[in-house]
């Protein structure tokens, strides 16, 4: 709660300095008297463009405890973890799909999402009226479309219709606007990533050297956009776009699935070569220049109630549950680098390990919990190095890994495979597999036999490739009516799951705050 807190007093104070530098908007229409664009070394929206990345990185929506609510507790594969008292309101929430219309952790996911449009409409105001168009700048105004359109996309998949504000206002009422229909806000999302997918650069590279690790390039935008095809099953423009990935020779699978994950001292992993956009997060000696996020890391490392504090890594939220555990054939090497077992060792380097022995299990104790996310476990040397051993603070130097190649390979095998292209679906399934099986006798090629065949291989792959990712539940919904059983029904149905709840109620605040011009989503 404290660090919702910070949030809101955050925001309200950056709201304030917006509207305050309002008032000079004829001046800053003006272009400098003594220098011109080409004098500078970066875009004249530079400083800007920074902030959404802070935006990004430092606000809960996006990076903490509500991104993690939407995206991953509401699957069947994870659940809250940490004690039944700490945030309990979350269990009815998302594990049982008790929705509510007013509580901190779905405010904020929707105030944190409109607070980075306003962010984005405010740069784009700004290079409109400053008339910029420098190769710096335009790069910056492409940032400005990707963050726009990647929060229009997050709010559709959560609540379906919201308002599209896409432009600047300083008087509150020019806001005040009904939820407008969903193909006016994809038409918005098209119009933002073709915009972002022209203006960003292929890379940020110069003499061999990545300048700006984890800066937005044109891959992100049309990996996003593919997605947004995906989400409305527009197959053809999903297998386009995912060839442009491919093509642009950016990008390839990491060798092992657990080089993804490091985060060690020397950086492996953070960046790497599957990366196509992920949240920056770095933290010096001792605590120094933490520019840590905003409990990503942090929020999901191991948390043993009874354990010494060598074992009080985070807050221990997010974990696998006993039916991910049961699902999963342990025969794929990626169960054991997904999932880690309390009372167990921990594999070594080759499962994504350390090389130590987890505490044991406890049942009933109020913070142990038997599994926990693999992909989040931090590295011991960071912590040493860092300082930050124990649940306050520590892991916050940890990547969110928001876009990677993976996903792409697996977008074009299930955009191929419902355009009856089968071979192209078995191939790129098997691109997934081969790396996932590192050599061994396991995880045999799938070919293809008929499109309904392929298309349940590829739901199954999506599973084990993404688990405790956040992709799920909204993978479920987007397959939702499916007659192989793996559609949100099928899977979440015994937890509480109905129709309705693919889309989450507007916050109730937000409601009245508009005084009736928004009206609730259906049956809340």
């Amino acid at each position: 709660m404290k660090k919702n807190i910070k949030t809101f007093g955050s925001l309200l104070l950056v709201a304030t300095f917006f509207l305050t530098i309002a008032g000079c908007s004829k001046f800053l229409d003006r272009q400098p008297l003594t220098a011109t664009l080409n004098d500078l070394n970066q875009g004249a929206l530079e400083a800007q463009s920074l902030g959404l990345y802070n935006t990004l990185r430092g606000y809960a929506g996006f990076s903490s405890l509500p991104w993690i609510d939407f995206h991953s507790i509401r699957d069947d594969d994870a659940q809250k973890g940490s004690s039944t008292t700490d945030g309990a309101e979350i269990n009815t929430e998302f594990e049982t799909f008790q929705y509510t219309k007013d509580d901190w952790a779905t405010d904020t996911y929707w105030n944190d999402h409109f607070y980075m449009i306003n962010l984005c409409n405010k740069e784009l105001y700004w290079a409109d009226s400053l008339k910029v168009t420098d190769p710096a700048s335009v790069r910056n105004i492409g940032e400005a479309h990707f963050f726009r359109a990647y929060s229009f996309f997050e709010l559709v998949k959560a609540y379906g219709q919201v308002p599209l504000i896409n432009f600047y206002y300083t008087n509150a009422a020019a806001g005040n606007k009904p939820k407008a229909t969903i193909a006016d806000l994809y038409a918005q999302i098209d119009a933002d990533l073709s915009a972002a997918s022209t203006m960003l650069p292929l890379n940020w590279q110069v003499g061999g050297t990545n300048r700006y690790p984890g800066r937005l390039t044109s891959g992100a935008a049309n990996t996003l956009w593919a997605q947004t095809y995906l989400f409305r099953q527009q197959w053809a423009k999903v297998v386009s776009l995912c060839n442009t990935v491919i093509g642009s020779g950016q990008y390839g699978l990491a060798s092992n699935f657990t080089d993804i994950w490091k985060d060690g001292l020397n950086g492996a992993g953070k960046n790497g070569v599957e990366s196509i956009f992920e949240m920056q997060a770095n933290c010096g000696a001792n605590g120094t220049n933490d520019n840590g996020q905003d409990g990503w890391g942090t929020s999901q490392n191991i948390r043993q109630g009874g354990a010494t504090v060598a074992w009080n890594l985070g807050w221990g939220w997010n974990v696998p549950t006993q039916v991910l555990q049961n699902a999963w054939d342990s025969t794929d090497p990626r169960k054991s680098m997904t999932i880690l077992y309390s009372g167990q060792f921990d594999g070594g380097p080759a499962q994504g390990g350390y090389g130590a022995t987890l505490p044991p299990y406890a049942p009933g104790a109020s913070l142990d919990q038997p599994y926990w996310n693999k992909k989040l476990y931090s590295d011991p040397s960071m912590r040493q190095y860092t300082g930050k051993i124990n649940s306050n603070g520590g892991a916050d130097w940890i990547n969110h890994r928001i876009l990677r190649y993976a996903d792409v390979i697996l977008m074009l095998a299930e955009a191929s495979n419902e355009l009856g292209d089968g071979a192209t679906a078995a191939k790129n399934l098997e691109l997934i597999r081969a790396r996932a099986r590192g050599g061994n006798a396991v995880l045999p090629a799938i070919p293809f036999t008929n499109q309904a065949q392929m298309r349940t291989a590829i739901k199954k792959e999506r599973r084990w490739e993404f688990a405790m990712e956040g992709v799920r539940f909204y993978d479920l919904v987007r397959w939702t009516p499916a007659t192989d059983g793996i559609d949100a029904p099928s899977a979440l149905g015994s937890l509480g799951y109905q129709s309705k709840n693919a889309l989450y109620p507007i916050p109730q605040p937000a409601i009245n705050l508009s005084g009736g011009v928004l009206v609730q989503n259906p049956n809340y």
